[in-house]
């Protein structure tokens, strides 16, 4: 017993060290400095990893420590889905490893031979999961963007993700002609009476499944950064007790939807219900630990994929 116990930890620091080493990119003497080790066992432990055929394309290997949060996290939240990826302390990257895993899990619904309706958000995250995806030849599915891809001068949103997928993906795809945020609810109105946009939102609101990205609030939220909202409303927000943000629909620290008139003005398809939708939430990190905790609380998504920092904070809380 206490011969399988090491053999499973040697195992579990094999597939952290091979994670560092190819996912994140580290260096074998920064494995060795980060995991406390010599470089020469940094580098058995790499091997080991090939070895053992825990690295392919993505890691191959469930480490125990992400499991048991996992499996935590499941339980507090009553989560359909949780993926929990190893941290990267020295990275700075806000999309390493769960970008990756978000790939995993919608590339396993795209699978699926009954057809499915796949609802899918914007932003940094989503993006780079898309950009993982493989060529895939899916005619029995429908796509739907939960988001408007339109700037408010006209141009193409960047972060939006739908047509990055369209190139990946050979299946129906639904795109959202609208701006995030439009002038006012009843600008909303006359545009969400269009042909193409009603369908939309009748997929929408059929989704099998949604990938979200979970965004906060304040004056370097991507809301901002991207032209969405000025820093004065999104000031006003944030004093109003806003706390995070989701496809533009903005939700307080209880993961209640804002009645203010910025909820008015949302141009994207509503979010689907958690009561008949697997709504995942792609995030991590401290500047987001508040929306996401939101986000879990008020049911807004019932799906979490994010990193084991993250995962931890959201534990101790």
């Amino acid at each position: 017993m206490a011969r399988k116990a090491e053999a499973n930890t040697r195992l579990d620091d094999a597939a952290r060290a091979g994670w560092l080493y190819y996912v994140a990119g580290r260096t074998q003497d920064e494995i060795a400095a980060q995991m406390g080790i010599s470089r020469q066992s940094a580098q058995r432990l790499v091997s080991l990893a090939m070895a053992e055929r825990l690295i392919k394309v993505r890691l191959d290997h469930p480490i125990a420590a992400c499991l048991a949060l996992g499996a935590r996290l499941k339980q507090r939240f009553d989560l359909r889905h949780v993926d929990v990826v190893p941290s990267d302390p020295a990275s700075l990257s806000t999309t390493v490893g769960i970008a990756e895993a978000g790939a995993a899990e919608i590339e396993r619904w795209l699978k699926s031979a009954e057809p499915i309706v796949l609802a899918i958000g914007t932003g940094r995250t989503l993006k780079a999961a898309i950009d993982q995806l493989p060529s895939m030849e899916c005619p029995q599915h429908r796509i739907v963007s939960l988001t408007g891809n339109i700037g408010l001068d006209g141009s193409a949103a960047y972060y939006n993700v739908i047509f990055s997928m369209a190139d990946a993906v050979k299946a129906r795809h639904f795109p959202m002609p609208l701006p995030v945020l439009v002038s006012s609810p009843e600008e909303r109105d006359l545009l969400h009476n269009q042909i193409l946009v009603r369908s939309a939102l009748q997929l929408g609101s059929e989704a099998d499944v949604a990938f979200v990205g979970v965004g906060e609030l304040g004056p370097d939220a991507p809301l901002c950064e991207d032209g969405f909202l000025a820093r004065e409303e999104m000031d006003g927000l944030v004093r109003s007790g806003a706390a995070g943000e989701i496809c533009g629909w903005m939700f307080d620290r209880d993961g209640r939807m804002l009645s203010e008139t910025i909820n008015q003005r949302v141009a994207s398809v509503p979010l689907p219900s958690t009561g008949r939708s697997t709504v995942i939430g792609l995030a991590k990190g401290r500047r987001k630990l508040g929306a996401i905790r939101a986000a879990l609380v008020g049911r807004i998504i019932n799906g979490l994929i994010t990193d084991e920092a993250t995962a931890e904070e959201l534990l101790d809380e």
